[in-house]
């Protein structure tokens, strides 16, 4: 029987392991992307058979993604990572929390040795990251071997680009500047203008460290290529054909007979000499593909006098590759090199390319709900678009495949591509589907109307844009914590940072992404759980890239945080891609009303932090979650003030500090009723909220991070009103919007009448459950009273009996 804390996967693993089933070979077995390469979503490829599942490369978005497409995570057996830069590996803690979660206690790693590094790193991380097995197989060690496939790492060393004599560049680099795949650090990288930020920002940038000096004595970055080989699938056996040749079918005495034909055995029955090429159809050998990095010029070498490579190349049948999937810029798929070296696999080698020149759409949902809702209030919840590669698509020699999201290509049962699934956007179908539903129409006709009343006094500044409403893991509705408030055309600041954070602002933003990410001058990150920081470093070499891309000097951004995000900063800075010369930290303990040991750097970049957005005043508090959480509140020199709980429960030092704000944005991750669960979770209800907000004289609240179980729309409370709005991922606020916001209430009812008539029969069984639990302690109760009365009478009644023999006893 299999243990309840096992998975029923890894039980099935082990038994077929023990009966020694295990390299009989699979029947079934396919790749799919995941991610494309697109700037936002980076390249990652998904391999299944009915044995594993595995993962090559973990940017950010790329759980997100696989929960939406149903690509069980649950069921991952290894994660194959190219090489250690944020965009293969970004998504990687929220992954590992998921895995946990599920109950996986140990995930395989493969990849180059700064793997290693990267998962030390992020065990600084509160939480169950520091409990987990992570096993790292690195290139030195012997293959990797399975039930589905054998996997040889294979190093390859690049060399410097010609313009890292001037401009320091990390391994990834492209010579195509803005247009440069995500993880490249082309004159948009982290290292890219290191020397620029030394020379012209020296009086805000942090003194190198011991650490940083250990960085630039660095070991040659390695990527790691895969060669993947399918085990051999032995041929059926034709059983119709042998019963007609007369043998035993169906009886026991055929078993042999078939082990030894499948084996490549003849066999002599009944004095005739039998081949396996007559009852059995031929072995399948085992398909061979490759997943190959190549991240700039620097690499072509190493990949084209490959000896490894070079055996795969010269028409061995054993050999034979049938594709290669090639995570390459543009400017590498251009290079003669390259090109010759695609030539020589030969005709029968398919293959792939992932880079920012693709297209495809990763998130469909995301793109319905916001068409849908753009049907309610157009300038509340815009369209959505996407970031487009400008850079002209490379020729080729040989005929290639652009990467699309879920294109799948089969190993298994035959050789083929399959795009049934492939991701489409169906403006249109969206919209008809809404105006479908039942009394949507109406509602959307009755909203505009009664909005037609209300003065049109829409200031365009401040605004908030809310990018990610939802709590814990990133989901296909709502993606984890941030929100981006614009206090001018020129100047934004982000309030929290979770996983995906860039994502959301290329579907936000498109073609403008670049100028938004240069006006973000600061990041509050409210706490160390990561779903509030873990898409920090990726806004930090976005927006590196950002600011040459647009050709404007470098300036770091501004770290509100609390001190212990340091540890995990210097740790990825030494071991992995240089970030802190992106940053000037100013602690949120630092910022505390009453807090007097700030230091004079810190005061200055306070100093700074208020004179870049025009505020009067920049202020946190502690709040009831875990350890160093913190809430803030800004007040702009014109009068307004916006504060940003964080995540709490109700909190008395937030009120306090909140005092008559104009916004209050609060968490509400749970529905009334669920109080208990919100004491346990240290969260907050949406009532309780909604009562921090009046306690505080809030002119007016927006409720956000949503338990992932109220995945499109929270259940309302009693207590909503015309003060309090509902948040979701890509809408956008401003302060003469506050009328506006509760009037869009029934609508929004309408379009998701289903899910909350879900979400109430849900709440009702857990109310019945709860009463017949109640019941049951005090019938419980109750009944021991009654048990305990006779109990009580015969005790006493023996007491009595006893007494007197004590009293003879004492006399004697």
């Amino acid at each position: 029987r299999r243990p309840k804390d096992v998975p029923r996967h890894v039980w099935a693993r082990e038994r077929r392991r023990s009966a020694g089933t295990g390299l009989a070979g699979p029947n079934t077995v396919y790749v799919q992307v995941v991610a494309a390469g697109s700037r936002e979503a980076g390249a990652a490829v998904y391999v299944f058979s009915e044995f594993n599942r595995y993962l090559f490369n973990c940017g950010e978005g790329t759980q997100r993604a696989m929960q939406e497409h149903k690509l069980k995570i649950s069921h991952l057996d290894s994660i194959f990572l190219s090489r250690v830069a944020w965009a293969n590996v970004g998504g990687l803690p929220g992954m590992i929390l998921t895995l946990k979660a599920m109950g996986l206690q140990r995930c395989v790693f493969l990849g180059p040795p700064k793997l290693q590094n990267y998962l030390k790193a992020i065990r600084l991380f509160p939480g169950p990251l520091k409990r987990m097995d992570l096993a790292v197989q690195l290139h030195t060690e012997p293959e990797y071997k399975d039930e589905t496939m054998t996997v040889y790492q294979i190093p390859l060393t690049g060399k410097p680009l010609a313009a890292e004599s001037t401009l320091p560049q990390s391994p990834g680099a492209s010579t195509q500047g803005g247009n440069s795949p995500k993880g490249d650090t082309g004159p948009g990288s982290p290292r890219a203008a290191q020397q620029s930020l030394e020379e012209g920002n020296k009086k805000g940038s942090p003194k190198k460290t011991g650490g940083e000096q250990k960085c630039a004595s660095r070991h040659p970055d390695l990527v790691m290529a895969f060669l993947c080989k399918i085990h051999p699938k032995k041929g059926k056996f034709l059983a119709a054909k042998a019963q007609e040749m007369g043998l035993p079918v169906g009886t026991p005495a055929i078993l042999p007979i078939i082990t030894a034909l499948k084996n490549g055995e003849s066999i002599t029955f009944e004095g005739r000499e039998l081949f396996p090429e007559e009852l059995c159809t031929p072995t399948d050998p085992g398909p061979v593909f490759i997943v190959l990095e190549c991240p700039h010029e620097g690499f072509v070498d190493a990949v084209c006098e490959n000896e490894t490579f070079r055996r795969y190349q010269e028409g061995l049948p054993e050999n034979k590759v049938a594709l290669v999937i090639h995570m390459t810029p543009e400017s590498v798929l251009r290079d003669s090199r390259y090109q010759q070296w695609l030539e020589r696999f030969g005709p029968g080698t398919q293959h792939l390319v992932l880079n920012e020149n693709s297209s495809t759409v990763h998130n469909p949902r995301s793109y319905k709900i916001q068409t849908q809702l753009n049907l309610i209030h157009p300038e509340i919840f815009p369209l959505l678009t996407t970031y487009q590669s400008k850079e002209e698509e490379a020729v080729c020699s040989v005929p290639i495949v652009r990467g699309e999201c879920l294109l799948k290509y089969h190993f298994r049962p035959q050789q083929e591509w399959q795009r049934d699934a492939v991701t489409v956007c169906d403006h249109d179908a969206f919209v008809s589907e809404a105006l479908d539903l039942p009394n949507f129409q109406t509602r959307v006709k009755e909203c505009k109307e009664s909005l037609s009343a209300v003065p049109g006094n829409v200031g365009a500044y401040p605004e908030i844009v809310f990018l990610g409403t939802g709590s814990a893991i990133p989901m296909k509705i709502r993606n984890v914590s941030s929100t981006l408030v614009n206090t001018s055309s020129t100047r934004s600041l982000l309030l929290d940072c979770g996983e995906g954070t860039f994502g959301q602002l290329c579907r936000h933003y498109g073609e403008q992404v670049d100028q938004v990410l240069c006006n973000i001058v600061a990041v509050f990150v409210s706490h160390m759980h990561t779903d509030h920081h873990s898409g920090l470093l990726n806004i930090l070499m976005e927006r590196r890239r950002a600011f040459a891309a647009l050709g404007q000097a470098f300036i770091p951004l501004f770290l509100v945080a609390p001190e212990q995000i340091m540890p995990w900063l210097h740790e990825y800075h030494n071991h992995c891609e240089e970030i802190l010369g992106d940053i000037r930290m100013i602690t949120s303990q630092s910022l505390v009303k009453g807090c007097e040991n700030i230091k004079p750097k810190a005061k200055w970049f306070v100093s700074a932090l208020l004179e870049n957005y025009d505020l009067a005043e920049f202020q946190t508090c502690e709040v009831q979650h875990c350890k160093n959480a913190f809430a803030c509140s800004m007040i702009h020199k014109s009068g307004w003030k916006v504060v940003y709980s964080g995540d709490t429960m109700p909190c008395m030092a937030l009120v306090q500090m909140g005092k008559n704000a104009t916004l209050l944005i609060h968490e509400a991750t749970l529905e009334d009723g669920m109080e208990k669960e919100a004491i346990e979770k240290t969260h907050s209800t949406t009532s309780q909220a909604i009562q921090t907000g009046m306690k505080m004289n809030a002119e007016f609240i927006m409720l956000n991070h949503f338990s992932q179980r109220y995945a499109k729309i929270p259940l309302f409370s009693e207590d909503f009103s015309e003060k309090v709005g509902i948040a979701f991922d890509h809408m956008r606020v401003r302060f003469g919007d506050f009328p506006t916001i509760p009037k869009l209430i029934p609508p929004l009812k309408a379009l998701f009448a289903d899910d909350i008539v879900e979400m109430e029969e849900r709440k009702e069984k857990r109310e019945m459950r709860l009463l017949k639990e109640t019941a049951l302690v005090l019938d419980e109760l109750a009944g021991g009273e009654n048990k305990e009365a006779p109990c009580q009478k015969r005790k006493q009644a023996k007491n009595h009996q006893e007494l007197p023999n004590k009293k003879l006893k004492t006399v004697n």
